[in-house]
């Protein structure tokens, strides 16, 4: 057992002392709703009460079950903050009143619940977060499909989307209870009207609570679970320094290598860890022999690696003596149960003199199920003959190596009258280490070979030949040749060492500048030429960065300056950015161009592209510096994406305050148009007993339609200042639609009303005035730019979970494409039916109005016969019946 496996992890110890003080979470983890969650965490809390504990109901969601509700009984509740929301009041947790109690224990149901906008946290989590940081203990609840890693992939088969998740890290330090049932009782419970009332349980059997979306549900649950479990484990183990891998759950690790056919290591471990659905690494262990590597073969250890990272593996590198040791460390620090080697074809005697890797990981990696798949070797006859020469180094070595033995035997003879032979024979050790220090193990065998000999021919009688008369001389001939060869080996072997860590220290001391230069830098421009200076500084090329553009690559910066490219440069460039891989010179791509590009990435978009060259015309990047080129490419891509996020917060900001102008501004503007309005509006009256009743009926229209305008103008104003106080009342949706007509005749002279709202709809939970505002609009808007002397058609209908009001006129219709501009705010729409004088504000109107009751609107064009269609949509929870809600 290594001395890392003795100790505790230094990181976990850290972890765990972050928690100390702060409150314990336990969630209860359910497939979907209705398998019980809540009824079971009351449960728990009834029985921790029972024991002794102080706990307190922060809030319970019991959805009208009868079943859940008798849990209340018997506990402490604390009451709910009221706030006033648009003129809806919302009962939501009153977190200040929780901490002012202190209880030991808190029950916080729907933890991915999203709160009022007058809450001090968006969200209940951030609630929850604040309860465990005063140290408060919080059970609460949460369905999978809330999770946000999972919410993908919950939305890919059940067809529904959830806004509300909540981040993974919650559940990392949290305590998990999975709370199951089978999909046959759930769908029991849902026919029994336990999870929701009949006709809602109907439909919901028919789409997400079918049984194969309940199954799948129910396994992501189990298996989220499971990795939660999983990780707390290993973060136990590690902070307690207990041996062993604790296989609670699959953990997978395949050994790549630079011989051919690791990338069908890579592809195997990829299917194994598919099939296990379990989490995968892919390890690279850097020993002395890397540094001999050809370019041939360290092109496909990138290429390998990088392969395992596009197939979702986590990459490593590690420095380590031998690969063996690597291994065994990183598969003991990561807790592998599987590991996966290759094995090449090698010689008998290759493997009499070095032995078997795969042999000797098995019988030292105990506990883990090691996967052996076979390698072809590729490598040609004339490959190998050059890499046999490259490793016996360079014939200077030698040279010097023989020039150091001659200085010491030209010292040694120098002072053959004052030292013995035993003392000479020391000072050959000198070249050896020498050496083997500088130019590597071959270098020093050959220093301990030519010292043994020198100390032959010139020091041991008879001197001048090779002869050894003395028996002794020829064991101390042999011994000093033992001990220089040893010598040779340890001296050859520290200095592979220091090379591995010169070069790890090397590739962490140019990252570390590197993020230090573009983390000083705010600006995109700024940050493209930091960028470009820094990847110049460090492999010593000219370095450009592009990004894409409606008139093709752009250039950001370049260092030296350079704004020509020629077009097969261009194409590279367009190929980067619109696929995310590499092109030109050393890549599988164009490879013609003079630049070899990369992309910069986030998780889903190419944000750029960056390319190097030489003036040389040589490659432009060695095969060894592209790990740390790819590691400052992601760092570069991270700090393009936060100065692009910050340039749009800060558009964000001027934006809302010329909203802020504006709305002043109107508001401004509309109420001193009021004033003379009122005045007008009051001499028509005077004037009626005077002068032609038509002058003053138009004078009268006009003034009304100005008042209209002005009236449009505040409500405008209001909308965008968020100042709109809302009166809720359940509203019948066919007198509200014969009060807008009646208010509306003029606008609708000359259209027949076709009125298709049927009696039977229920009643809908609005604001009666603002709904009055959004039906003049609408009908305003269909008389006026419907075709003369056609109807109108007022269709309203109830759907499966929301009901819909459409209001259609007969004409041109909308430009395709632009249905949703005719809602912007002054939007008047050219070449259709749209273009009419008017202000552009009623639509805009209409939405304001409509999203602040909780509607949503959308405009269409309409089929036969042709013309506009608005559609009103009021969601199931505006809709007054008796049927309760999840």
């Amino acid at each position: 057992m290594s001395e890392s496996e003795d100790r505790p992890d230094p990181d976990a110890l850290l972890r765990q002392a972050e928690q100390e003080g702060r409150g314990k979470l336990k969630v209860f983890l359910g497939a979907a709703p209705g398998v019980g969650k809540t009824y079971e965490m009351l449960n728990e809390g009834a029985a921790r009460a029972g024991a002794g504990v102080d706990v307190v109901i922060g809030v319970v969601e019991t959805h009208g079950r009868a079943e859940t509700e008798a849990l209340l009984a018997g506990h402490e509740i604390v009451p709910r903050r009221t706030i006033d929301y648009r003129g809806r009041m919302l009962a939501e947790m009153d977190l200040d009143a929780i901490l002012a109690r202190r209880p030991d224990l808190v029950l916080v149901d729907e933890l991915a619940h999203t709160n009022a906008p007058q809450c001090r946290h968006p969200k209940r989590y951030q609630d929850v977060e604040e309860l465990l940081a005063a140290g408060i203990d919080v059970f609460s609840t949460v369905n999978v499909q809330h999770i946000e890693s999972l919410n993908d992939v919950v939305a890919s088969f059940t067809r529904v989307r959830v806004r509300e998740t909540i981040p993974d890290r919650i559940l990392e330090s949290a305590e998990i209870e999975v709370v199951d049932i089978p999909p046959d009782e759930l769908i029991d419970r849902l026919k029994d009207g336990k999870v929701y009332v009949p006709d809602e349980a109907t439909r919901a059997l028919g789409h997400y609570f079918s049984k194969s979306n309940l199954s799948a549900l129910r396994e992501l649950a189990l298996r989220r679970a499971a990795q939660a479990v999983d990780a707390q484990m290993l973060e136990y183990v590690r902070t307690h320094a207990l041996s062993g891998n604790w296989a609670g759950g699959e953990r997978i690790l395949v050994a790549v290598s630079e011989l051919p056919g690791a990338d069908g290591l890579v592809r195997a471990a990829k299917r194994i860890a598919d099939t296990l659905r379990t989490p995968w690494t892919a390890l690279h262990v850097e020993t002395p022999r890397t540094q001999s590597l050809s370019d041939e073969d360290r092109k496909r250890l990138s290429a390998t690696m990088n392969l395992a990272s596009q197939l979702g593996a986590t990459v490593a590198t590690v420095p380590a003596s031998s690969v063996i040791s690597g291994l065994s460390a990183f598969a003991a620090e990561a807790r592998t149960t599987q590991l996966i080697v290759g094995k090449s074809v090698r010689s008998r005697w290759f493997e009499l003199r070095h032995g078997s890797v795969v042999d000797r990981l098995v019988r030292g990696m105990p506990g883990v199920a090691v996967h052996v798949l076979p390698m072809e070797q590729r490598a040609a006859p004339q490959q190998r003959v050059r890499t046999a020469a490259r490793n016996w180094g360079r014939r200077s070595d030698y040279l010097w190596a023989a020039t150091m033995v001659a200085a010491i035997t030209a010292f040694g003879t120098g002072l053959s009258h004052v030292l013995n032979l035993s003392n000479v024979a020391l000072l050959y050790l000198l070249p050896v280490m020498a050496a083997a220090s500088l130019f590597g193990l071959r270098a020093g065998l050959f220093a301990g070979l030519a010292s043994s000999l020198a100390y032959n021919f010139f020091f041991l009688p008879p001197t001048g030949t090779l002869t050894i008369n003395n028996p002794e001389n020829v064991i101390t001939v042999l011994v000093l040749l033992a001990v220089a060869s040893v010598t040779s080996q340890f001296a050859a072997r520290v200095r592979a060492q220091a090379d591995l860590a010169s070069s790890s220290a090397r590739a962490n001391a140019a990252l570390a500048g590197f993020l230090g230069q573009i983390t000083k830098t705010s600006g995109e421009d700024d940050l493209a030429q930091a960028i470009c200076a820094e990847v110049g500084r460090i492999f010593d090329v000219h370095a450009i960065l592009l990004v894409a553009s409606p008139d093709g690559p752009q250039v950001r910066a370049a260092n030296p300056p350079q704004d020509r490219l020629d077009t097969i440069d261009l194409a590279a460039i367009s190929w980067v950015l619109e696929r995310g891989v590499p092109a030109g010179r050393g890549s599988d791509t164009l490879t013609a161009s003079d630049w070899l590009f990369y992309p910069l990435r986030n998780m889903t978009d190419t944000l750029a592209a960056i390319g190097m060259s030489r003036e040389d015309g040589s490659e432009p990047v060695k095969s060894d510096q592209l790990p740390l080129l790819m590691s400052l490419l992601d760092q570069a891509a991270l700090a393009i994406e936060r100065a692009r996020l910050a340039e749009e917060m800060r558009g964000m900001a001027q934006l809302k305050e010329r909203d802020r102008l504006r709305a002043a501004l109107l508001s401004s503007v509309s109420h001193d148009l009021r004033t003379p309005l009122t005045a007008i509006m009051a001499s028509v009256t005077e004037l009626r007993s005077t002068y032609s009743p038509d002058l003053v009926d138009g004078i009268e229209a006009e003034a009304q339609r100005l008042n209209r305008f002005v009236a449009n103008l505040l409500d405008m104003a209001r909308v965008e200042a968020g100042a709109l106080k809302l009166r809720i009342e359940a509203v019948d949706l066919a007198d509200a639609i014969a009060s807008a007509v009646h208010d509306t005749r003029r606008a609708l002279d000359g259209h027949a009303i076709d009125f298709g709202v049927a009696a039977d709809l229920p009643l809908v939970r609005i604001d009666a005035q603002l709904f009055h505002h959004v039906l003049i609009n609408l009908l305003d808007n269909a008389g006026r730019y419907g075709d003369p002397g056609t109807p109108i058609a007022i269709r309203a209908e109830r759907l499966p979970g929301s009901l819909t009001l459409s209001i259609l006129d007969q004409g041109p219709g909308l430009p395709p494409g632009r249905e949703r501009d005719v809602f912007e705010t002054f939007q008047r729409i050219e070449g259709s039916d749209r273009k009419q004088a008017g202000t552009g504000l009623g639509l805009a109107i209409v939405k304001g109005f409509a999203e602040a009751m909780g509607l949503e609107v959308e405009a269409a064009n309409r089929g036969e016969p042709a013309g506009a269609r608005f559609t009103l949509h009021f969601p199931e929870d505006l809709l007054v019946t008796n049927m309760d809600e999840e």
